[in-house]
């Protein structure tokens, strides 16, 4: 199942899940975007996006306003929809209207693999390559990979670190979806708020903190999460065509 958190306010552009993109609100135009990959819920906070849901053809539930993170908020969504413990829950931020299937693919495909083979793993997440000057900029995050491909940190800071110009340098960009099993949602979700997560203001950084592993599929895309009104401009202009 693939649910959308959808939260009204936002503190850098407010109530941006429902500006328009391209004919239609951005968290409607988001989940029509992944709808024929699998059922679609929205987990808000507003009965005018339960609302919208429902106008579009969507089923939403409705979770608390207390809510500190999207993942917190699908839990909650996840428990009252009353789901299997092994059930594949895939978490898609409404701001991602222009994410590509395959990479939400990619990420149900990892995590199957997880539970086929009983992999020590919480989370599965994707990457993908990104240039120095993306790299720069704090609201595009970045994550540090093992040699297993599983994530050793996220941040908004342009890590590593090249201190001696290293000529085979790269930079991963992290798109945030998610993958869970219900179970293992939960757990996560048990956890307190950790010191790294509230410093960077990056949920996953909860479960490392926790010592659990992340693991990261490498995806081409073209999306971002849109912050901002700038980001909203750009995604309009590369993807309006």
């Amino acid at each position: 199942m693939i649910i959308i958190p959808a939260r009204l306010n936002s503190s850098r552009f407010e109530n941006k899940i429902l500006v328009d993109i391209l004919g239609l609100p951005m968290v409607i135009r988001t989940a029509k975007q992944v709808s024929s990959l699998d059922k679609v819920v929205i987990a808000t906070d507003s009965q005018e996006v339960i609302d919208l849901a429902k106008e579009h053809g969507f089923d939403a539930v409705m979770t608390s306003s207390e809510h500190q993170s999207g993942t917190d908020r699908i839990n909650e969504a996840v428990n009252k929809l009353n789901l299997d413990e092994d059930e594949i829950i895939v978490n898609v931020q409404a701001d991602e209207p222009f994410i590509e299937e395959d990479v939400i693919k990619a990420v149900i495909n990892r995590v199957k693999k997880v539970k086929e083979n009983d992999e020590d793993i919480m989370i599965t997440s994707c990457y993908k390559k990104i240039s120095s000057e993306l790299a720069d900029d704090p609201n595009h995050v970045k994550v540090v990979l093992d040699e297993n491909k599983n994530a050793i940190y996220f941040s908004r800071a342009k890590v590593p670190y090249h201190r001696d110009h290293y000529e085979n340098s790269q930079y991963f960009g992290h798109l945030g979806i998610y993958g869970f099993t219900k179970k293992s949602l939960n757990l996560f979700c048990s956890l307190n708020s950790s010191i790294l997560e509230n410093v960077e203001k990056l949920e996953q950084l909860r479960a490392i903190d926790n010592g659990h592993k992340i693991a990261m599929v490498e995806v081409e895309s073209k999306s971002f999460g849109i912050d901002t009104q700038e980001d909203l401009q750009n995604a309009l202009k590369i993807f309006n065509k």
